[in-house]
């Protein structure tokens, strides 16, 4: 059976599970109750859900609610409605329960969060682990449009961007410096596999979580650093929906279109949501005077959601992107050239990256009155090239140039994961919790890429072909299993444990090929097919332990080991490097402290974490030239500690404040490479991408006002710091700390809302990314922008 036919049976048997679920006679109850203020005033249109299962509804004017068909058990009800603090609220039903919910105005309390971090709904507190969340309201308010501007708003968290969409995530000193991830990133529960496949925009967002340290137990490969977990909005029973069009300077355009909506009631629910983003860029190309990094971009996200019964609940979701960049890798030639000619380049070499991604997945979920099961199928592909040869010496020069539009048989990765898991159904009665699975995973990654050497290639280095392509072919097939498990128990002193183990499996498979090709004469093959393939395993255990002194203040303690897949690196042209190399998987092991605390009347969070991580046999790639891709070895040691403190407060009526510091001292303990044929120790340089320290400090004062709080008047300002950081690993490029201030005022009516903001708004130059390729290439994060934004939105 050929491979796609057998993701198309794998698919297809998700389906008929989907539809061929029976029902069972469950012992069932009602919850009848209230939601009021605090002078006994119901609230209506209020959201009422019940953690851990697809029942959910909304109050009626009089704020009065009604949950059918709970099963019997301990569960959480979490309540949010706007203007008013989400609270989260544990209730036994051995019978129909009657409930009265007092919520307080946002104005004078945080709001009570949940996250799915491990795996189940869950208050974060609960979570033996540094986890930051970061809300819808916020991600909106501070005007989040990408996974990358949450660097720093996450402590210890930097995301660089070399411009091809494509982010680069370090976490405490674990940086992702190739296409093997060292953080992975989950949207809806799927594992965005690899930068290829990977989704950076943030549209319709329920709440993004970020698990720092090692979290292998039960997210696998590529969590050696952390997990990125973003979750979108889901529809329910309730219409709702949303219009937003945002211009600003640079010719931005942003226009947002949502619609959540109940189909049948109880039964099935449609969601629709699109963005498209229009940007003229920041760059100007002075060859011919035009916008360089011109781009536009759509993205889809659509839902269909089932439940056939309280017990059972489908989910198949498509999205989609299609993004053409005018100008990636716009990169400026020098340190002091970027920041003294900031956004001028000048290439001869004009070229549109066709980026095209798809992601459709189907999630079932059964609730049960003991045992909980999930199964997550996911297929994913991506199509990426240049519709022309993209500049590759940065110059006006007919020199060099990248080309790899050759079909759509290359360059077109396609991937297929499916999770199964089980676990025991949430309770506040019994001691013991635990969670068991199983992942695996299919990658076809076919690339061929020519690097074309014009007629002045000889100016750019002794011994270039002129009028000449060389071309690798690399076709690539991974394919992995894991089985995983987590057990916890609680004592009653006060004392909750919890340890697991993961075990994966990985087969790496890849056939190459090199060949040559004068302009307008025959292929001549300089590497004939060659193949290599290379088996990897690796065992990932953890063990935590905490003490809960009261509901407010909790302390941890853990130990976490983490991994880097191994894999096998890209064909070269260089006849000095081996025509395959495996490198094996990287492996962390981590130890961390911390505490969890919510004080004077849930007005303020605190949490602090101390954390220490040893890296064994640590991957470190090479950029090749002129080749354009790295070949990656297993070489030296590195440690990395530190400190992080997070806050966030309503001390005074309206006010929200959020802050964070975070420290990292990273180095290597033992690292040999290679410098013109000789060995070079760099012992004691600091990994990339890593800030010795990170910081944010934001404000958001707001005030509702008017009958049913329908009126509201906001400001906002937000600073983020980086502190210094390399770029190479030579410690040879690099920059000093910045910091950025973003900034919005705003309006608010029935929905209606007219919001003014500013990005950077101080024009800070820094650096996002950068290359050494003999010379410093430096590619800038974004100056001063500015706009409007106009929204409406209608329903609860």
């Amino acid at each position: 059976m050929a491979r796609h036919d057998k993701l198309k049976h794998y698919f297809f048997l998700s389906l008929v599970f989907f539809f061929s679920i029976s029902t069972a006679a469950i012992a069932q109850h009602a919850i009848d109750g209230s939601v009021m203020t605090g002078d006994g005033r119901g609230i209506p249109r209020a959201s009422v859900q019940l953690l851990n299962s697809n029942l959910a509804t909304s109050t009626d004017e009089q704020g009065s609610f009604l949950l059918e068909r709970v099963p019997t058990g301990t569960h959480t009800i979490r309540i949010s409605a706007v203007g008013y603090a989400t609270e989260n609220r544990v209730v036994t039903v051995d019978e129909s329960v009657a409930l009265s919910i007092e919520l307080s105005s946002v104005a004078n309390r945080l709001d009570e969060a949940v996250v799915t971090a491990h795996k189940m709904e869950s208050d974060p507190n609960d979570i033996p682990a540094s986890l930051s969340v970061i809300g819808a309201r916020e991600v909106e308010q501070q005007y989040m449009w990408n996974v990358m501007d949450i660097t720093a708003v996450v402590p210890n968290m930097n995301i660089a961007h070399p411009g091809d969409n494509r982010n680069v995530t370090s976490i405490r000193g674990i940086t992702t410096t190739s296409y093997n991830q060292a953080v992975a990133t989950y949207v809806d529960g799927v594992n965005q596999f690899g930068l290829d496949t990977y989704i950076p925009y943030l549209h319709d967002v329920e709440r993004i979580e970020v698990l720092r340290g090692p979290q292998g137990t039960l997210y696998g490969r590529n969590a050696m650093g952390g997990v990125i977990n973003i979750i979108t909005k889901q529809p329910t029973n309730e219409l709702t929906g949303l219009v937003e069009a945002n211009l600003g300077n640079y010719g931005q355009q942003r226009y947002l279109l949502g619609l959540r909506a109940p189909i049948v009631n109880d039964k099935l629910f449609l969601g629709v949501s699109g963005m498209y983003n229009g940007l003229d860029g920041y760059y100007t190309n002075d060859f011919d005077g035009s916008h360089y990094d011109k781009q536009h971009t759509f993205f889809g996200n659509y839902y269909l959601k089932y439940l056939p019964n309280s017990r059972w609940a489908m989910t198949l979701n498509f999205k989609h992107v299609a993004n053409r960049n005018g100008g990636a890798f716009a990169l400026l030639m020098g340190l002091d050239n970027a920041f003294e000619n900031p956004y001028r380049l000048s290439q001869n070499a004009k070229t549109t990256m066709v980026d095209n991604s798809n992601n459709v997945s189907l999630a079932v979920s059964h609730f049960g009155r003991a045992i909980n099961f999930s199964s997550q199928t996911a297929y994913q592909s991506n199509y990426r090239y240049y519709r022309d040869p993209i500049d590759a010496d940065f110059m006006p020069l007919d020199g060099m140039s990248v080309v790899n539009n050759y079909g759509r048989d290359w360059n077109n990765v396609k991937v297929f994961t499916q999770e199964f898991k089980v676990s025991s159904a949430p309770s506040k009665d019994s001691p013991v919790s635990w969670t068991a699975g199983a992942f695996l995973f299919h990658q076809d990654a076919p690339t061929k890429q020519g690097t074309h050497f014009g007629s002045d290639a000889p100016i750019l280095g002794e011994g270039y072909p002129v009028n000449a392509t060389s071309i690798l072919t690399n076709s690539a097939v991974n394919q992995g299993a894991a089985a995983f498990g987590q057990l916890g128990f609680r004592f009653g002193s006060g004392w909750e444990v919890q340890a697991g183990l993961r075990y994966d499996y990985e087969h790496a498979g890849l056939d190459a090929l090199s060949e040559f090709r004068p302009d307008g004469g025959n292929v001549m093959i300089t590497q004939p097919d060659t193949s290599m393939s290379a088996g990897f395993h690796a065992v990932t255990p953890s063990f935590s332990a905490k003490y809960v002194f009261n509901e407010a203040q909790h302390f941890y303690g853990s130990y976490t080991r983490g991994f880097r897949a191994g894999g096998i690196s890209q064909l070269s042209s260089d006849p000095n490097e081996a025509a395959l190399r495996p490198f094996d998987p990287e492996f962390s092991n981590n130890v961390e402290v911390g505490s969890k605390n919510i004080l004077w009347g849930r007005r303020l969070q605190l949490n602090f974490a101390a954390f220490y991580t040893r890296v064994n046999n640590a991957q470190v790639p090479t950029l090749l030239l002129p080749d354009a891709i790295t070949v990656t070895q297993n070489t030296g040691r590195m440690e990395s500690m530190g400190l992080e403190l997070e806050a966030t407060a309503r001390l005074v009526r309206h006010l929200s404040v959020w802050g964070n510091v975070a420290f990292t001292e990273a180095k290597y303990l033992d690292f040999n490479t290679a410098d013109e044929g000789e060995n070079v120790q760099l012992r004691g340089n600091r990994p990339v991408f890593t800030p010795t320290w990170t910081g944010y400090l934001g404000a958001q004062y707001e005030v509702f006002f008017g009958s049913a709080n329908r009126h509201r008047v906001q400001f906002g300002a937000y600073s983020r710091f980086v502190g210094q950081q390399y770029f190479t690993v030579e410690n040879s490029l690099g920059q000093g700390t910045y910091s950025l201030l973003n900034a919005n005022i705003g309006y608010s009516f029935s929905g209606y809302e007219l919001l003014l903001w500013g990005q950077n708004l101080a024009d800070k130059r820094y650096v996002d990314y950068a290359y050494d390729f003999g010379f410093a290439a430096v590619h800038l994060g974004r100056p001063a922008t500015y706009g409007l934004t106009v929204r409406k939105r209608f329903g609860s």
